[in-house]
Protein backbone atom coordinates (compact mmCIF):
# COMPACT_ATOMS: atom_id res chain seq x y z
CA UNK A 1 0.00 0.00 0.00
CA UNK A 2 1.65 3.22 -0.68
CA UNK A 3 -1.04 5.91 0.58
CA UNK A 4 -4.03 6.19 2.34
CA UNK A 5 -5.98 9.47 1.25
CA UNK A 6 -9.21 10.98 2.70
CA UNK A 7 -12.07 10.94 0.38
CA UNK A 8 -15.17 12.86 0.90
CA UNK A 9 -18.21 12.90 -1.09
CA UNK A 10 -20.04 16.07 -1.59
CA UNK A 11 -23.94 16.55 -2.96
CA UNK A 12 -23.25 18.90 -5.41
CA UNK A 13 -20.60 21.49 -4.09
CA UNK A 14 -17.37 19.30 -3.81
CA UNK A 15 -15.91 22.59 -6.24
CA UNK A 16 -16.91 25.55 -4.01
CA UNK A 17 -15.72 23.47 -0.92
CA UNK A 18 -12.03 22.68 -2.61
CA UNK A 19 -11.90 26.08 -3.39
CA UNK A 20 -12.87 27.37 -0.20
CA UNK A 21 -10.19 25.11 1.39
CA UNK A 22 -7.38 25.08 -1.01
CA UNK A 23 -7.46 29.30 -0.05
CA UNK A 24 -6.93 28.98 3.46
CA UNK A 25 -3.70 27.21 3.59
CA UNK A 26 -0.22 27.33 2.11
CA UNK A 27 0.87 24.39 -0.30
CA UNK A 28 -2.48 23.70 -0.72
CA UNK A 29 -4.01 23.85 -4.19
CA UNK A 30 -6.81 21.57 -6.41
CA UNK A 31 -4.55 19.52 -8.88
CA UNK A 32 -7.19 17.48 -10.84
CA UNK A 33 -10.99 17.94 -11.79
CA UNK A 34 -12.84 15.57 -13.99
CA UNK A 35 -16.06 16.32 -14.60
CA UNK A 36 -19.04 14.83 -15.79
CA UNK A 37 -20.03 14.68 -19.26
CA UNK A 38 -23.52 15.35 -21.41
CA UNK A 39 -24.63 11.65 -21.34
CA UNK A 40 -22.86 10.66 -18.21
CA UNK A 41 -24.90 9.67 -15.14
CA UNK A 42 -24.40 12.93 -13.06
CA UNK A 43 -25.10 15.95 -13.43
CA UNK A 44 -23.06 17.50 -16.59
CA UNK A 45 -20.63 19.74 -15.22
CA UNK A 46 -20.09 18.52 -11.38
CA UNK A 47 -17.40 16.92 -9.87
CA UNK A 48 -17.06 13.08 -11.20
CA UNK A 49 -13.73 12.94 -9.29
CA UNK A 50 -11.51 15.75 -8.25
CA UNK A 51 -8.39 15.87 -5.91
CA UNK A 52 -6.98 18.92 -4.04
CA UNK A 53 -3.74 19.52 -1.41
CA UNK A 54 -4.36 20.91 1.75
CA UNK A 55 -1.06 21.83 2.72
CA UNK A 56 0.72 18.80 0.95
CA UNK A 57 -1.86 16.15 2.00
CA UNK A 58 -3.77 14.38 -0.85
CA UNK A 59 -7.54 14.54 -0.58
CA UNK A 60 -9.89 12.95 -3.17
CA UNK A 61 -13.94 14.11 -3.63
CA UNK A 62 -16.79 13.81 -5.72
CA UNK A 63 -20.16 15.34 -6.07
CA UNK A 64 -22.21 11.99 -5.50
CA UNK A 65 -24.38 11.25 -8.56
CA UNK A 66 -27.08 9.43 -6.33
CA UNK A 67 -29.01 11.17 -3.82
CA UNK A 68 -28.45 9.84 -0.36
CA UNK A 69 -30.36 10.98 2.90
CA UNK A 70 -26.33 10.87 5.12
CA UNK A 71 -23.65 13.46 5.07
CA UNK A 72 -20.95 14.37 6.54
CA UNK A 73 -20.72 13.23 10.66
CA UNK A 74 -18.01 14.83 13.40
CA UNK A 75 -17.24 11.35 14.16
CA UNK A 76 -14.87 11.72 11.24
CA UNK A 77 -13.08 15.08 11.08
CA UNK A 78 -10.04 16.60 9.41
CA UNK A 79 -7.27 17.40 11.89
CA UNK A 80 -5.06 20.11 10.38
CA UNK A 81 -2.14 21.97 13.39
CA UNK A 82 -1.62 25.33 12.61
CA UNK A 83 1.46 27.27 12.63
CA UNK A 84 0.61 31.11 14.30
CA UNK A 85 -2.11 32.46 16.12
CA UNK A 86 -3.01 34.54 13.37
CA UNK A 87 -3.57 31.58 10.89
CA UNK A 88 -5.98 29.58 13.86
CA UNK A 89 -7.89 32.51 14.21
CA UNK A 90 -8.41 33.29 10.14
CA UNK A 91 -8.98 29.82 9.35
CA UNK A 92 -11.61 29.74 12.36
CA UNK A 93 -13.24 32.43 11.18
CA UNK A 94 -13.91 30.70 7.60
CA UNK A 95 -14.75 27.78 8.20
CA UNK A 96 -17.22 28.66 11.05
CA UNK A 97 -19.00 31.36 8.48
CA UNK A 98 -22.34 28.98 7.89
CA UNK A 99 -21.09 26.44 9.84
CA UNK A 100 -21.48 25.37 13.45
CA UNK A 101 -18.94 25.20 16.48
CA UNK A 102 -18.71 21.83 17.95
CA UNK A 103 -15.78 23.17 20.59
CA UNK A 104 -15.62 27.01 20.24
CA UNK A 105 -11.61 28.15 19.46
CA UNK A 106 -10.79 27.97 22.92
CA UNK A 107 -8.51 27.22 25.46
CA UNK A 108 -8.59 24.00 26.29
CA UNK A 109 -6.36 21.36 28.65
CA UNK A 110 -4.96 19.48 25.78
CA UNK A 111 -3.96 22.78 23.45
CA UNK A 112 -3.67 26.53 24.34
CA UNK A 113 -6.16 26.92 21.00
CA UNK A 114 -8.46 24.98 19.38
CA UNK A 115 -11.61 24.74 17.68
CA UNK A 116 -13.18 21.96 16.18
CA UNK A 117 -15.91 23.06 13.69
CA UNK A 118 -18.76 21.68 10.97
CA UNK A 119 -18.26 23.95 8.34
CA UNK A 120 -21.09 24.99 5.96
CA UNK A 121 -20.74 21.60 3.71
CA UNK A 122 -21.17 19.30 6.56
CA UNK A 123 -17.28 18.36 6.95
CA UNK A 124 -15.93 18.30 10.63
CA UNK A 125 -12.59 20.30 11.44
CA UNK A 126 -10.62 20.34 14.08
CA UNK A 127 -7.91 23.13 13.83
CA UNK A 128 -5.45 23.21 16.74
CA UNK A 129 -2.32 25.49 17.38
CA UNK A 130 0.20 23.65 19.55
CA UNK A 131 1.00 25.50 23.31
CA UNK A 132 4.28 25.46 21.73
CA UNK A 133 3.67 28.02 19.13
CA UNK A 134 2.45 30.59 20.99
Amino acid sequence: MSKVTPFLMFQGDAEEAMTLYTTLWEDSAITRITRYGSNESGEQGSVMQAAFLLKGQEIMCIDSNVKHEFTFTPSMSLFVTCDTEDEINRIYDKLIDGGEALMPLDDYSFSKKFGWITDKFGVSWQINLPTSTL
